[in-house]
């Protein structure tokens, strides 16, 4: 059984890998199409032919695409993501602070909004068509209709300009005590609460019902099990494996979906590194933030297959 499982993990490794591979093509790819040169945008307009074919010269940016994709790909195989085409500074020192950040207020907001999102999500399933459960499912649907960039705008009209209690933007270099560091991250937790916990709410109710219409299920309350034991022992275990998946895209999201609630608040993550780099052409910058969306993703993906195999010996076949 344990070879099975290990056999298992190992696909799951090869396959991710292969994605990064092709990830890896695909973000190359598509930075190179990005209007302009490179050369001419980091000396300006009053730069002489020259001058500019001496830059692209030094930055190598005269070979063909396909080598400089190799060389870019052996790079980060070793860890090693090049120089940023704007300050020269080496990436993985203006990442690594930027990185930091942005795992900080994934932390935070995924230790308040997924316990909340899975225990509403269970007890909407456990009083399945009651008046909780449809406020519950109301709530999510509307939730989700509205897109982050008006949460953020409404919670900054609400918290900081009426009510005066929170800062507008974030400045999270600048904590000096954990009250301050809680009105520094109140603004963006709230928001990414509100956009990440409605999936989380409806998947996980949909993935306990489901397991509650199973025979064995309805064996135990035909039985006399109550209700509230059918979904904690017998419902909820087996539906381990889609509430973790539902988990694991969301908490994703926090990582490569938090531009909008980045720029908005000015919050110094990765996420706004990234636009301002694409504002400045520094393709290597560009391409490093895009791997690590890239990458933390297919983490969070993976690490949700391997629960789901151990949580549910079907898969193991």
């Amino acid at each position: 059984m344990n070879n099975i499982i290990f056999k298992l993990i190992a696909q799951r490794l090869g396959v991710m890998i292969i994605s990064l591979v092709i990830v890896s093509f695909a973000v190359f790819a598509a930075t190179q199409l990005l209007p302009g040169d490179v050369a001419e945008i980091l000396l300006g307009q009053a730069a002489t032919p020259e001058a500019v074919a001496a830059l692209r010269e030094a930055m190598g940016l005269n070979q063909s695409a396909l080598v400089r994709y190799f060389q870019w790909l052996a790079g980060l195989a070793q860890g090693d993501f090049g120089l940023s085409y704007v300050t020269n500074e080496p990436i993985v020192d203006l990442i690594a602070g930027r990185l930091q950040n942005t795992l900080r207020l994934a932390g935070i907001t995924a230790l308040f909004s997924v316990p909340l999102a899975l225990s509403l999500g269970i007890l909407a399933a456990l009083y399945q068509d009651t008046r909780f459960d449809r406020i519950v499912s109301g709530i999510t649907v509307t939730v989700i209709s509205v897109p982050e960039f008006m949460v953020a705008t409404i919670a900054v009209l609400i918290f900081a300009v009426h009510l005066k209690w929170l800062p507008a933007l974030s400045y999270a270099n600048e904590i000096t005590s954990l009250g301050h560091m809680l009105k520094i991250f109140a603004m963006p937790v709230i928001t990414l609460t509100f956009v990440i916990s409605a999936q989380m709410i409806r998947m996980s109710r949909a993935a306990v019902i489901e397991t509650l219409n199973t025979p064995y299920c309805e064996m135990a309350l035909l039985k006399g099990a109550s209700r509230i034991r059918t979904v904690m022992v017998h419902a909820l275990p087996n539906a381990l494996g889609p509430i973790a998946n539902a988990v694991a895209l969301s908490v994703s999201y926090l990582l490569g979906g938090v531009i909008i609630v980045e720029t908005i608040f000015n919050y110094p993550g990765i996420a706004k590194l990234m636009v301002d780099a694409v504002a400045t052409r520094d393709l290597p910058l560009i391409q490093s933030c895009v791997m690590i969306f890239c990458f933390g993703y297919l983490i969070l993906i993976m690490l949700a297959d391997i629960i789901s195999i151990l949580a549910n010996p079907r898969l193991r076949t």
